[in-house]
């Protein structure tokens, strides 16, 4: 009989570290029912403590979803603790997590400390934490270059204090595989009081390791992974949900098995990807869009004869409909409502269906075939209507051997404002016609267009990065013509530091 293992899912915490890629409350608690949907068993839903918005999403991701434990993270701090507690008054299963660090590097030069005085405060948090709910959960940061006799003594001493789990955390990315499985193994011998708490992975992915080191943490005695969806995370990232669970499925001889429905992965992944504007790698395992695809001939002819030639996973087992349905400008309502109930998108709202309808009509009378990704881009194009700067018209005079002109019109809260600006290139020119109307210091950072894969029709996906008032934004804008979805990106950082109107 398979062993259970955990599902620890901190995509709303951990994943939303990655710069450009926040999310507000509401699609917070989209992705927190898809989690739910898809068998997390913990949600980390924010760092109650770092913002009114954060605390203000754990609040509602409590209220959104029933059977999956909530779980807050802190540091080894009371207030952390306290605005932690507070902000899981709604949760039916609630966990907070609390920690420190136990590397020499974080002893010595983030808290100037002793070994001896970090264990005096990583149990100090768990007992406080002990005061609020039962399950605690302790993270012992930068294990991964924590000595494993020390860290025996941290883990010991959190466990006799009332720590349920004790997560050890490869911070960065540091362990080889083998290094990872010999520490969770040192702890399971080491450490007397072991068997009353659960051991817990967290790998990041800085050298590429982190499924590799989770699988050992687990094949070691592991039995809660910390994932997120699409592996999305600080620096590189944290170890992908979806490469875990497909490898303990196609893995049954590990004996180890999760609550996870895996039909859901795939439309989780594009829920996410959507949401976040952070698009997935074609080779991704698993959810990248060549993850089943076959182009050597001597591929093709193997999988025509026999997918067990080339394929250790049926698409369908990912959720992939592999006789998927293809949208042209022929295609009815009932298709394009489908093709996003398969990529996650929330279809319950018939009027939203109908707005996201119409714009595919549009986008279809340009383009040959619509694909996944402009779904999830029409299904998005929602989230500006409520922006009080928008695009109203953008005309653009450009050629070999002539300036860039370019004329734009805004809608700002109502009011029609209009200029024109030559430039290096049209890009560069709507740009400055866009400066002229917000009179605003404004410096753009960062410019990336998405590879335009299907061709010259396709739409073109931009992301932005600029720097208002020292803080970054960041922006994103999606059409078949590029020079607008740059503008349209670079509004969308504008509405987020919700600047004035020029006068």
């Amino acid at each position: 009989m398979s062993e259970r293992l955990f599902i620890f899912d901190t995509t709303l915490r951990d994943g939303e570290q990655v710069p450009g890629c926040q999310l507000n409350t509401v699609e917070k608690i989209q992705v927190a029912k898809q989690l739910e949907a898809l068998g997390v068993d913990i949600i980390e839903a924010g760092f109650p403590i770092s913002s009114p918005g954060d605390f203000n999403s754990v609040i509602e991701i409590s209220k959104a979803v029933t059977w999956p434990t909530i779980c807050a993270l802190t540091r080894a701090v009371e207030k952390d603790i306290d605005v932690a507690a507070e902000s899981l008054k709604y949760a039916k299963h609630k966990r907070i997590h609390t920690g420190i660090g136990t590397s020499d590097e974080h002893i010595k030069y983030k808290f100037n400390s002793t070994r001896d005085e970090i264990i005096e405060r990583a149990v100090a948090a768990v007992k406080y934490a002990k005061r609020y709910v039962e399950d605690i959960e302790f993270y012992a940061e930068d294990a991964g270059r924590t000595d494993n006799e020390y860290l025996a003594r941290v883990v010991e001493a959190v466990v006799k204090a009332g720590a349920t789990v004790v997560n050890i955390p490869d911070t960065t990315g540091y362990c080889l595989p083998q290094e990872y499985y010999e520490k969770i193994k040192y702890l399971k011998e080491h450490v007397d009081c072991i068997d009353k708490a659960i051991i817990s992975t967290h790998c990041h992915n800085d050298l590429g390791m982190a499924t590799a080191n989770t699988l050992h943490g687990v094949l070691a005695g592991a039995r809660q992974v910390e994932v997120t969806i699409n592996g999305i995370g600080e620096r590189a990232g944290n170890t992908s949900l979806e490469e875990i669970a497909m490898i303990l499925k196609c893995h049954k001889g590990i004996g180890v098995d999760t609550n996870i429905n895996t039909t859901k992965i795939y439309p989780s992944s594009r829920m996410v990807s959507g949401l976040m504007n952070m698009p997935v790698q074609p080779n991704k395992a698993i959810v990248g869009r060549n993850a089943f695809a076959h182009s050597s001939g001597i591929h093709q002819d193997g999988v025509l004869k026999n997918v067990n030639t080339y394929e250790i996973m049926d698409p369908k087992d990912v959720g992939l409909d592999d006789n998927s349905i293809v949208l042209t400008a022929r295609s009815g309502r009932a298709a394009l409502k489908y093709r996003m109930s398969v990529l996650g998108v929330d279809v319950s709202d018939d009027k939203k269906v109908d707005q996201i309808y119409e714009a595919f009509l549009r986008l279809a009378d340009k383009k040959k075939e619509i694909t996944d990704d402009d779904v999830m881009m029409l299904a998005g194009a929602d989230r500006t209507a409520s922006h009080a700067i928008k695009l109203d018209f953008l005309q653009v005079t450009t050629g070999m051997g002539v300036r860039s002109v370019a004329s734009i019109g805004l809608d700002i809260s109502g009011q029609k404002f209009e200029a024109a600006a030559t430039g290096n290139g049209p890009v560069d020119a709507a740009i400055k016609a866009l400066k002229k109307i917000i009179l605003k210091q404004m410096t753009l950072k960062e410019f990336t267009i998405q590879a335009i894969s299907k061709g010259s029709d396709d739409v073109g996906k931009v992301h932005m990065q600029v720097e208002y008032d020292g803080s970054l934004y960041y922006g994103f804008g999606a059409n078949t013509d590029i020079v607008t979805a740059s503008v349209e990106a670079y509004i969308d950082c504008i509405n987020k530091f919700k600047i004035k109107k020029a006068e």
